[in-house]
């Protein structure tokens, strides 16, 4: 077939145009990755407002946004130990607009808990960059008749199933404290779930359980305003911000007792390594500036700043850890449940 020169012309313009469109085609997921965020972020927390979740979400949105140039909005969906918020994001678009700050409980304990959880940690995760690692303070309203952890023992072996302890939620880190507590001791104390860590101090104010183990972040205020009384760190060592309380651990009975908690933000797999990389990165930002870490050194966090497989690992690691717990006092999973 011959074309004439007219016609010669017109074709290569609308091969151009066609060729032109197919590179801009191929370009498009690089163009929008380099424009991440170009709108607000949600940073999903599954825990009412108050808790240490979402005081240590909170504390790093606020600087995160800053350094991204977009709006970090902070949104609590509490409920079954954070598994909602967990399985939420789980099913969420991965493009980064949607993370999780996540924690130990559902992340790392509820695995181990339940056969049919609506998300797999492992395999519905991106897992972007932890946070902060931090003990657990057992405290007691400030009008209780207990002022040591040994009192706290001998009143329950005195009177098996007569204390109770409050948790932010059943497979929470503040639930396998206590439980690895009563195990350890051979007590028999009564497990009371609360939708959160708010609401479990509320009640251990008011005098509705005897006893919890409480994020410092949220611990420190109450006892500093007199309404708790600070019996034991569940870390290794005392605190500087805690000075003075002794671990369980030094309590007859209770050698070698240790929990924390771990926080970290994660993604829905799948999101794009470049949007990864970008959060990551102006997270860290956050972590290294010295009013946050001064923040941090206050409510008696250790910041951490893990990321990506390292990240992972220590999940994979951390389930293992709490697994061994949860066998040992009766609580794994079982076939159908």
């Amino acid at each position: 077939m011959t074309f004439l020169p007219g016609r010669r012309a017109a074709l290569g313009k609308v091969l151009l145009h066609l060729l032109g469109g197919a590179l801009l085609a191929a370009g498009a997921p690089t163009m929008a990755h380099a424009a991440y965020p170009d709108k607000p972020i949600r940073v999903i927390v599954g825990f009412p407002p108050g808790g240490p979740n979402d005081l240590i979400a909170r504390m790093i949105s606020n600087k995160l946004g800053e350094n991204l140039g977009q709006a970090v909005v902070v949104e609590n969906r509490p409920g079954a130990n954070a598994e909602v918020a967990a399985a939420y994001v789980a099913k969420a678009t991965p493009d980064g607009y949607t993370v999780l700050f996540g924690s130990s409980g559902a992340l790392t304990i509820s695995p181990n808990m339940k056969a049919d959880l609506p998300y797999d940690p492992a395999k519905d995760f991106t897992p972007l960059i932890a946070v902060a690692d931090n003990p657990m303070l057992l405290v007691v309203a400030a009008t209780s008749p207990y002022k040591t952890t040994a009192d706290i023992v001998n009143a329950a072996r005195a009177k098996p199933g007569g204390l109770t302890y409050a948790s932010a939620g059943t497979g929470s880190p503040t639930h396998l404290a206590g439980a690895l507590f009563a195990s350890m001791a051979g007590l028999n104390i009564l497990h009371v779930p609360y939708k959160g860590g708010g609401p479990a101090m509320t009640d251990l104010i008011g005098g509705q359980v005897q006893m919890y183990f409480a994020g410092i972040p949220t611990a420190l205020p109450l006892i500093h305003g007199g309404k708790l009384r600070p019996l034991a760190i569940t870390g290794p060592a005392s605190s500087p911000v805690a000075p003075g309380i002794p671990p369980v651990a030094d309590t007859p009975g209770l050698k070698g007792y240790e929990a924390s908690i771990w926080y970290g933000f994660l993604a829905p797999a799948g999101t794009p390594p470049e949007v990864v990389k970008i959060f990551d990165n102006a997270v860290s930002k956050v972590l290294a500036d010295p009013k946050v870490q001064r923040q941090f050194a206050n409510d008696g966090s250790q910041i951490t700043d893990v990321r990506g497989e390292q990240f992972a690992n220590m999940m994979r690691d951390e389930k293992a850890k709490w697994g061994a717990i949860v066998k040992q006092i009766g609580l794994a999973a079982k076939p159908g449940q």
